[in-house]
């Protein structure tokens, strides 16, 4: 009787338990519901500050609507999966509005309504091949006011901008008023009219970034004043500005405006006129300056020289039919390099500069210089002609011995400001600034060409950019904060999931070096072969003759195993980085596949014996 008690209780309890674990999972479904636990190292599902203040802010309700080919994947995992990460993300912008933004999905199916209003946001149908179905992964959003924004189509290679571009979209939606930036270049970065190709030519895609999140204003580089209703004067290559110009943004600044500068020692970017002479043209200066102010600022800026560094040197292809070389007049600038205490350049993966300048202060100045971007302490400064005609970069290593200083490429400048022009006794006129300067500047202006960032690609009509450096980024983090919006900054300035390989990117920048080394040890022994057998032939009393003396087929054959000797030395640096890089993958598997296993079975060993040990000590 007993047994069949027990027997039965067992049962019950069972039965409760059951009870108990589905209700518990039933009840936690509903209460922790969009509730998750992020673990990545750089909490890379958790919105960021920005994002949230902006959904925070919304006055009027945004409608967004996520279109997705849903049945017409299902032989894409990969996209549904990405499809998943977009929808995940957009549910929780919505729940964080709090109702002011409102999500609707919706599976367009071909020849529907849905379809036709999906194209007329602008989605992208991207066909699949099968000649009957279209492909629509985009979003499209509309406020109170008519106004309306799309994304045409999610890139899965753009999943580290996928946050941004969707609070971007949010925030343009929001009613807020962008802000204004004045822009003064003698450099083509909008787009443009090719007479020769009789077309219209793509403008650089930083200036189209900026059109899209600020109210961009072309102005003449002869301009006299600069109107109170910019908030940014962004100044591009400033080169041959007149005195009025040069005060007009002297006061510009006194008055509290805010203000971005590129210039650069040598700017790839400037193109000659059509109508110029070429000869006159390749001789023709690129740097640009702005020295009466940067004086009165308390900069030093020198735009005759360009830095080069040898340890963010980047590899370019300069001959298809030779491996690529390090540049050392162009630099690949890592979160070493970036200031990681500033919001314009916190967080930023890479940013690329070629033939750069650098700044300093000044003796004596009341200003404060803070770097954003600077080089490492293997760098060292050249005149800009070293650079200016340059067929081999290989060159630049002839005589690059590195100084060890770390020079500013891009800096923050603050304080209070001067007028560069005391004499000066214009209405209005302000002798020193009335508050704190709001001014960041860039030696080099090649950062914002497409070249240095962005690959460009055209998929069914459509001009796609696929970013490969943060160029674009740092650009716009700097007007975002002298303008004052900061909320898309801490969106935008968020990490990443890329980690590049930095060991790996060590030890062949150190095989590199040695292979350089060997490599001018053997041109070296044949400049001295060639020495030797020119004093040998000069030697001889028969000169004219071709034949060779028995000293320089002995020098010839020296040579000969001098370079059999360097080229296995050469095959031996080779192959010793391939066994360097192997033998960091296997100690890298050894440790995930047998060191933290065994680390979690000796923890549970021991956490065993000291509970077996425990419960001994409570039975004695």
């Amino acid at each position: 009787m007993n047994a069949l008690h027990r027997r039965t209780l067992t049962g019950t309890t069972l039965v409760v338990l059951g009870l108990l674990f589905v209700a518990g999972v039933v009840l936690s479904g509903a209460l922790l519901r969009g509730l998750r636990l992020d673990l990545t190292e750089n909490r890379l599902y958790t919105l960021s500050e920005g994002t949230r203040a902006i959904l925070e802010r919304l006055e009027e309700p945004v409608h967004l609507t996520f279109y997705f080919s849903e049945h017409a994947t299902g032989d894409i995992p990969q996209l549904r999966t990405y499809a998943n990460r977009v929808r995940e993300l957009l549910e929780e912008m919505a729940q964080v509005a709090g109702g002011k933004l409102q999500l609707e999905v919706i599976d367009p199916q071909p020849f529907s309504e849905e379809e036709d209003r999906a194209t007329a946001f602008g989605l992208q149908a991207v066909p699949l091949g099968d000649g009957a179905s279209s492909l629509f992964f985009g979003l499209a959003g509309t406020n109170s006011t008519d106004g309306q924004m799309a994304i045409p189509f999610f890139q899965p290679d753009k999943e580290a901008f996928l946050e941004y571009d969707i609070a971007k979209l949010i925030s343009g939606l929001s009613g807020e008023s962008k802000p204004v930036v004045g822009l003064i270049s003698t450099l083509d970065l909008g787009p443009g009219f090719d007479p020769a190709a009789r077309r219209v030519t793509d403008g650089q895609v930083i200036y189209e970034e900026m059109r899209n999140l600020f109210e961009v204003k072309r102005l003449e580089p002869t301009v006299t004043r600069i109107d109170d209703g910019i908030q940014l004067l962004m100044l591009v290559h400033p080169r041959g500005l007149s005195a009025d110009t040069l005060y007009a943004i002297d006061q510009f600044v006194l008055r509290g405006g805010r203000l971005l500068v590129f210039v650069d020692p040598h700017s790839e970017m400037q193109q000659s006129g059509a109508d110029a002479d070429p000869a006159a043209a390749m001789f023709e200066g690129k740097s640009s300056d702005l020295k009466e102010l940067f004086a009165a600022w308390g900069v030093k800026y020198d735009p005759d020289r360009v830095v080069l560094d040898g340890q963010t040197a980047l590899q370019i292809q300069v001959r298809p039919d030779r491996p690529p070389v390090r540049h050392l007049a162009i630099l690949g600038l890592g979160p070493e390099q970036l200031n990681q205490d500033d919001v314009v350049s916190a967080d930023l993966g890479v940013v690329n500069f070629s033939t750069a300048g650098y700044f300093l202060p000044a003796e004596g100045a009341t200003t404060r210089l803070e770097a954003l971007a600077q080089s490492s302490g293997a760098a060292m400064t050249v005149p800009s002609e070293r650079v200016r005609f340059l067929p081999d970069p290989e060159q630049l290593f002839a005589d690059f011995t590195p100084t060890g200083e770390r020079y500013v490429l891009a800096a923050r400048l603050s304080g209070k400001l001067k007028t560069a022009f005391p004499d000066r006794k214009d209405e209005g006129h302000l002798a020193e600034s009335k508050g704190e300067a709001g001014i960041i500047l860039v030696a080099d202006t090649d950062l914002l060409s497409d070249r240095l960032w962005v690959q460009i690609q055209q998929f069914f009509g459509q001009r796609l950019v696929n970013a490969f450096a943060d160029n674009g980024n740092f650009v716009v983090n700097a007007v975002d904060n002298l303008t004052g919006s900061s909320d898309l900054i801490k969106v935008r300035t968020r990490p990443t999931s890329r980690r590049p390989f930095t060991t790996v990117e060590a030890l062949k920048r150190q095989a590199d070096d040695r292979f350089r080394a060997k490599e001018q040890e053997l041109q070296a022994q044949l400049s001295e072969t060639e020495r030797r057998l020119t004093e040998l032939q000069k030697a001889r009393n028969d000169q004219g003759s071709t034949l060779l003396t028995p000293e320089q087929r002995a020098e010839l054959q020296r040579f000969q195993q001098e370079k059999l000797r360097i080229r296995k030395e050469l095959r031996q640096v080779r192959r010793q980085l391939d066994a360097d890089i192997d033998a960091l993958g296997a100690k890298l598997k050894f440790i995930n596949i047998v060191g933290v296993p065994l680390l979690v079975t000796l923890a549970a060993v021991g956490f065993a014996l000291w509970r077996a040990r425990r419960r001994k000590e409570a039975r004695a």
